[in-house]
Parts: C-alpha cells; sequence; structure tokens
C-alpha cells in the first residue's frame, strides 16, 4: 500500500481550446480538483505538475503558475514533473512519494499540455523529442513513424494483425462516446477503421489515422491524501501500489516488440498489491497507437506473446468483457494531451471506482489497473487503485 488516495478530482475536456493557455487549464482544473475534495488551498503542502512541453508552448517552467488558483497556495514547494507521454502518472507518484517520505499530507498534482496552436510539423518535431534523437528523429512519419515501423516488426513476426488494430480502434472510439471529456464523440465502426480511405489514410507502415491518438489541448487535475486525512474525506480512492519501470532508450538496444518495461512495471505493481490481474475489474491503458495497447495486453498477462489480438477479436477487452480496457475510449478517442494523460487516466479510474462515472459506469468496479506509457515502452508506469472504504 502506497499510503496515498485520491480523495478529489477534476477533467476539463479534451480537444482544441484556443481561448485557452496553459495556465488558464491548470487554474481552472486544479480549482476545481480542489473543491471536489473539499481541500482549503492553504492546506496544501506540496504541488506537482505534469507538463511535457518540448516546444508546444513557449510558456515553460510553469509549476508556479499554480498560485493562480488562490494567493494562500504562495510560497508552496511547486514542481514541473516530465517522463514524455508519462508525464502525468510521473507527477502523480512524485505525489505518492512525498507523501509516503511524510514530507506532506495533501498533494494537488496538475497534468496540462497545449498542442493544438503548432502545426503540423511542429507536432511530429516536438513528439520525436521523446525518442532518441540521435538515432530516430529523421523517422518517416514522425513519432507516428516509430510506431509504424513498431507495428511492422510485430507482424513480420507474429502475422499480419490489421483486424485487431481495427477492433481496438472501433472499441475505443465506441466507448468514448460515453466519455463527456472526450475529444471524438462519434462511433466509427469496425468497416470505417479496418479500411483503407481518403477519410482513414495511412499513416505510417500499416498504422491507418484510426490507428493513431489525437492531438489535443486538456487538463486534468487531482488531490492526494495520507491515510489520516482520506479516512475524513468524502470519498477515497486508495492508491493500492505503484510501479515505475524504466528501459533502454534507443531503440535498437531493445526487442522492441516485447514491451518489457511494461511487463515488469505490472509485475511489480500487481505483486505489491497481492493481486493477479484477473483480480481486475478493469484497466485504462496507454493506446497512443492501438499497436501499443495489442501490445500492452501481454505485457500485461492478459494473452501470451504474439497472440494480443485474440483478446481483441475475441471481445475480452469490450465494456462487457472479461477484462474492460480503456472503457474512457483511451488516448485514442479522449485525446492525448501529453502531460495530461497520466492525471486523466488516474481521474477516470478514480471515477470508476467510486461510482461517478455516469455514462462511462461499469458494474461492480472494484478494482481498477493503470498503465501510463513515455516514449516507446521507455517510461513504464502502473498504479492500482480501490475505494478506501
Amino acid at each position: 500500500m502506497t499510503g496515498s488516495s485520491i480523495i478529489g478530482w477534476s477533467h476539463l475536456p479534451f480537444g482544441k481550446h484556443a481561448d485557452q493557455d496553459i495556465e488558464s487549464m491548470m487554474v481552472e482544473a486544479g480549482a476545481a480538483a480542489l473543491k471536489h475534495a473539499g481541500v482549503a488551498p492553504a492546506d496544501v503542502d506540496a504541488i506537482f505538475v505534469g507538463h511535457f512541453n518540448a516546444g508546444f508552448s513557449a510558456q515553460d517552467f510553469p509549476s508556479s503558475l499554480s498560485f493562480g488558483i488562490d494567493p494562500a497556495l504562495r510560497f508552496k514547494p511547486a514542481t514541473r514533473v516530465e517522463n514524455a507521454c508519462a508525464t502525468g502518472s510521473a507527477a502523480v507518484h512524485q505525489g505518492i512519494t512525498r507523501i509516503a517520505a511524510k514530507q506532506a499530507r495533501i498533494v494537488l498534482v496538475i497534468g496540462v499540455e497545449h498542442m493544438t496552436a503548432n502545426d503540423g510539423a511542429a507536432i511530429g518535431r516536438n513528439l520525436l523529442k521523446a525518442s532518441y534523437v540521435k538515432e530516430e528523429a529523421d523517422t518517416p512519419g514522425g513519432f507516428a513513424g516509430v510506431f509504424g515501423r513498431i507495428a511492422e516488426l510485430y507482424f513480420q513476426r507474429y502475422g499480419d494483425q490489421s483486424d485487431a488494430l481495427a477492433r481496438i480502434a472501433a472499441k475505443n472510439h465506441k466507448n468514448g462516446v460515453d466519455n463527456p471529456y472526450a475529444q471524438m464523440r462519434k462511433d466509427l465502426g469496425y468497416e470505417f477503421c479496418r479500411a483503407v480511405s481518403d477519410k482513414n489514410p495511412l499513416v505510417a507502415g500499416p498504422l491507418k489515422r484510426t490507428d493513431c491518438s489525437l492531438v489535443s489541448d486538456g487538463a486534468a487535475a487531482l488531490v492526494l491524501a495520507d491515510l489520516d486525512v482520506a479516512l475524513s474525506a468524502e470519498r477515497a480512492i486508495l492508491i493500492r501500489s505503484a510501479s515505475q519501470v524504466n528501459d533502454f532508450l534507443p531503440m535498437r538496444a531493445r526487442d522492441i516488440v516485447q514491451f518489457e518495461g511494461c511487463q515488469l512495471a505490472w509485475q511489480r505493481a500487481l505483486g505489491q498489491a497481492k493481486l493477479k490481474l484477473d483480480d481486475l475489474s478493469f484497466v485504462e491503458t496507454h493506446d497512443c497507437f492501438t499497436i501499443a495497447e495489442l501490445i500492452e495486453y501481454e505485457a500485461m498477462g492478459l494473452t501470451r506473446p504474439g497472440e494480443g489480438a485474440r483478446a481483441a477479436l475475441e471481445g475480452w477487452t469490450e465494456k462487457d468483457g472479461k477484462l474492460p480496457v480503456n472503457r474512457s475510449g483511451g488516448l485514442k478517442a479522449k485525446g492525448h494531451p501529453i502531460g495530461a494523460t497520466g492525471v486523466s487516466m488516474h481521474v477516470l479510474t478514480a471515477m470508476q471506482l467510486a461510482g461517478e462515472a455516469g455514462a462511462m459506469q461499469l458494474k461492480n468496479a472494484k478494482l481498477g489497473g493503470i498503465f501510463n506509457m513515455g516514449g516507446a515502452a521507455v517510461a513504464n508506469y502502473v498504479s492500482i487503485l480501490e475505494p478506501l472504504r
């Protein structure tokens, strides 16, 4: 047990927010999370802000912008955290560590990114900074090209899995219809996701547009508390375990279709929690591209290596399947504002476990797993959550 619980949260809709910047989104999300938790700003002991940036916003060094929530936050320790696409979970885990060290009782965590003001070329350049620039900066297709190459290598080893990727895309888009915070709330259907067309062209390798997550603006925030505070809170979702595993950055240094860091992060988190994967009610996993979700099925232990397609094609991960995956619509439909994504995953999992997920609500949701990934399975974070009481 980590000793931390989530006692409040907020989530802005993801999408294009031309009228906002990272400061306004941070303030809006952070203030709403504190209100939801019933926590006065003066009682916050530390603040962690997840913000990838890498050129998406002119403003870097944003942690103290959180003081715009309330003057009572001035002089609190506030730190910006970055770990590529796992930046949000990195911020959450820093808050957990601060509480475990007894240096804080209440921590505010905010994840934020503003991406849509950039053109396509800039977006590609910025995202490739989450790869090994010396060798991978010129990858055709940008960061999508990195995962296009992973898909090609997977197909060479295990056969063409385009049917399974289309099933994953269709599942997540169907789930996203029920998510009021999702950028795309449209059920595209399997046939559309499977076929190459003018509206669904090939992007990189075998990956089509529907295999890629969305470029987004957005923010999410949550409040962490120690056990004493959590026991008196209106709601409390315990972070039963939390694991971080990092792998080599260069793709050539590892078997890139295995996601070994993801596998080890799951093993450690489940071991710490004294659970098996079968004990979980649902999982929110990092589907930056559909091939990532497919390989993550294998890495988490849902299937054996090379058999992830079974989980998709046989409906195991549907909302009424044996292990629902990405009931929120995932990054695929919800959107992927880099710094906000991991915080969003924790917020949406907490909503499910508190019975506050609205149209997304799963029956008997008692244990939720989260996997958030930075780069191509380089930074790997797993959290397992359950209601405190």
